[in-house]
This record gives C-alpha cells, structure tokens and sequence, in this order.
C-alpha cells in the first residue's frame, strides 16, 4: 500500500512546520530569534486560522513555516496547508495529542485533494512526512472514503451511470469478500421491486438493485441504504437547465452509503452489514413514469406520482421496504432528497430524520467529535397531510411548499417498520465553490460521525 496523495515517509528533506493557534502565539513567537521575530511582525501573522508564513534563514532560503490554525481537532483547521504551502516537504513535531494528529493526517489528505480524472491539477500539494508504519491507520482509511465520496459524485454520469456504481461495488466486494446480487432492468418487477423500475424505466440504461452482505452472523446487522439516482433530469416534470446542471450528485446518498460499506469493511468492525443501491437514471422518454399514474411498491403500498422529480423517494421505499425485510438491527439511509433540507440548514449541515432519539443523540454527539456536524429535524407527522391522494395510499409529493424535507422523510418512513431503529440523512453532498479543504465538487458530510457512532455502537 502506498501513502496517500500529500503525503510522503522520507524525512530526508522536510523542513519544520509550526502548529499555531492564536491563544499560543505569543508563546511560540518568545521561542523564535530576535530576527525570525522582526520577520513574523513585519508579515503581519498572528496565527489566524486559514494562514501559512514560511521563515527564512539568513541566506534567503525557506528555513522553517507556521501554518495557523484553529480548533487542532477539527481536519479542516488544516486543509489550507498543502496549497498554500510551498510544493515540498514538511515535517510537524511535538504533537502528542492523538485526536489533533489524526485531525492533522485527515485535513492534510483532504485538502490534497482534487479531481484529476479529465484535467491536471496546477500543482502538486506540499507534502507532510508520517510514519511509513501509518499506512493502515484509521485516519487514512477515513480520508480513503471521504475521497471516494468526492470521486464518484464529481465523475460525469457518462462514466458513472447505474452500471458503473455496480461495478464499483463489485469492486469493493470483491476485495473485501463479500457477496453481492444485482437485480437488473425487468428481473426488477419479477422480483417486486416495482418502484425502482417505474423510475429507471425510461433510461437506455438499465435501472437495478444493488445489494452486498459482508460480516458474521453473529454480529449485530446494520443496512445502509444509498440513493443511486445517477442523473435527475426531473423526468416529464422536467428541471430548469441551472436546477439540472449539477445533478450527476444526485447519487450522493448512493456514494456515501459505498463508502460507509467500504470504510466498515477495511476497519474490519465487529458488525454485518447489508449495502443496498437503488441506482437509476430519472430520464425523459416514451416509457417515462408520468404526473398522476399510480405505481405499486414492494410494500404493496399504492403511490400516486404528484411529481416526477419527487424520485429519490420512489426508488428508496423498495429499498427500504427489502431492508427492513432482513431484519437489521439498524436502517441508517442517505439521500440528495430535498433542497428544502439545503433551504432550511444551508449546504453545510445534512438534515438528521429518525425514529429513535437514541440514534440521533449518538449520531449527533459523534458529529460533535468529530467535527463533522448534522442537524436533526423533526417527523412531525401531522404533516403527512400534504401526502395526501384522492385515489392512492399515498402521494409522493403535493401542492404545498410547506415543510419539504420533513414531508420527504415522512414518505420514507411510511415504509420502515415502526419497531426498526431508522435513521435517514439528507445530505447536499456538495461543494458549490473552493474553500481550504473542500474544493468545489462532490463532499462526504456525516460520514465520519456516522462511522465514529458504529464503531462505538459495535464495540458495544
């Protein structure tokens, strides 16, 4: 295995790097030379969080640098380093606190980051020297799934459409040991998943059911659903051309379900898992789902279509329906379901649904570890009015504005037994410009807590 981008284990070149917080600046300049001092103050550092200052020695060459930084345990007080460092090695000493090292190895790997599947970056990031010894460390397989979220959103649905996520999953599969069925095109109503079908129908690409099992029995179950929507034109309620053009992200859910899966799997926690993937393609076409048809659903619900572009909820109640069927302990699902949910919270904090407060008390508490906040909203049922049909069970949408993401959540949970511990995340799964850390694209959000809150509860 080798290190991951950003980060080097030959120390041979590597020049000091100085963690600065504001509280210690002061401490840490009283430790510099009277003219490394002078230089600091005529540059103006003060250790503000997003800063970099390099220092030279007395022949005009870069001695040594101080990067600012803020909350040490937060990954992204790092993720300015590799780009606004110069494009060489460093090496960061007297770090003994644990946390704020992984937090350290994280950032630096996500802010390492860019998409260069179809252009080359400008530059290469600074590198940061750890350990060779750390190759399999945590921090590394988080910063793994994290770059794998980013990666399979930013791919183009040209080469990321629905057979393209399987065979990212067969991957996966295949290197962990585990196995995995794919329910493809019109097996999918053979094998009453009527939902996913009515959705994907109208694609030349076929719509499927993804589904991989890892772990021993005797370990607690976990499902984890993905919302595999790997391009949303809206269907016959066709989205305008700025609501369509980002929408290879809306198999968002569906990468960081893989990714969660794939993070489990090589942390070779104590759970068994089911991985399921509606993934489809909602196109416009003569076999396209229409505005007011009634569709069956595995759960033998009845859904009349208010919306085509109301979807994502469409394919994940078969889903969702066929895991409550295997009996997991756990239904956690992640879905780009709603811009209600970026309306009401913005595009940095996914909106938390569950049954159980229990789940969103160490969801949210895992979040705050972490540093990789979520939000929770209410099911506030009384809303299911705006459900409502005249001549089906249910509506997948209505005329109302009111409340959408929570109308969206309650749709879902009409197909998840009421004694099954669920939780669903509505997750923007984006970037829309470049920040330190985060460049503009596909993001992971509440993926690291959700991890951090398994590992806990497997330990258990």
């Amino acid at each position: 295995m080798t290190l991951p981008l950003g980060f080097t284990s030959d120390a041979g070149d590597a020049l000091p790097l100085a963690l600065v917080r504001r509280a210690s600046f002061d401490s840490w300049r009283a430790t510099l030379s009277e003219s490394a001092a002078a230089w600091v103050d005529a540059q103006g550092f003060d250790a503000s969080p997003g800063t970099v200052l390099t220092l030279p020695d007395g022949n005009g060459r870069i001695a040594s640098a101080a990067l600012g930084i803020g909350d040490p345990r937060d990954p992204f007080s790092y993720g300015h380093a590799p780009f606004a460092l110069p494009q060489r090695d460093w090496q960061v000493g007297g770090e003994d606190d644990e946390a704020s090292v992984s937090a350290l190895r994280l950032g630096w790997g996500l802010g390492s980051y860019r998409f260069s599947r179809y252009k080359a970056p400008m530059r290469a990031p600074a590198r940061l020297v750890v350990d060779a010894a750390l190759e399999g460390d945590e921090s590394f397989d988080l910063l793994a799934a994290c770059v794998r979220v980013r990666d399979l959103i930013n791919t183009p649905t040209e080469h990321m459409g629905p057979a393209e996520l399987e065979a990212v999953a067969r991957e996966i599969a295949q290197r962990f040991d585990a196995d995995i069925e794919v329910i493809t095109g019109d097996a999918l109503i053979e094998q009453n998943f009527p939902a996913i079908h009515a959705v994907g129908r109208a694609s030349h690409r076929a719509p499927r059911l993804i589904a991989l099992r890892w772990g021993d029995e005797a370990h607690p179950h976990i499902a984890l659903v993905g919302k595999g929507v790997c391009f949303d034109t809206g269907g016959l309620d066709l989205k305008p051309a700025d609501g369509m053009r980002w929408m290879k992200k809306d198999m968002g859910g569906a990468a960081h379900a893989i990714a969660l899966a794939e993070l489990i799997m090589a942390r070779k926690l104590p759970l068994r898992i089911t991985l399921l993937v509606p993934a489809v393609e909602n196109s416009v076409g003569p076999d396209a789902f229409r505005p007011g048809e009634v569709i069956a659903t595995r759960q033998g619900i009845s859904v009349e279509i208010d919306n085509t572009d109301a979807e994502g909820r469409v394919i994940l109640c078969d889903a969702l329906t066929y895991a409550g069927e295997q009996k997991p302990v756990w239904l956690l699902d992640f879905a780009t379901l709603t811009g209600a949910a970026r309306i009401a919270l913005g595009p940095d904090l996914p909106a938390l649904f569950t049954n159980q407060d229990a789940i969103a008390v160490q969801w949210l508490e895992a979040g705050q570890r972490q540093r990789d906040p979520l939000w929770r909203m209410p099911l506030w049922r009384p809303y299911l009015r705006y459900l409502t049909s005249n001549i089906a069970d249910l509506a997948n949408a209505g005329p109302s504005k009111m409340a959408g993401s929570v109308t969206a959540a309650l749709y879902l949970e009409r197909f998840v037994p009421a004694d099954l511990p669920w939780a669903h995340l509505d997750v923007y799964s984006w970037n829309d410009a470049d920040r330190p850390g985060r460049p503009a694209g596909g993001e992971a959000q509440g993926l690291r807590a959700a991890y951090a809150m398994l590992k806990a509860h497997a330990s258990e």
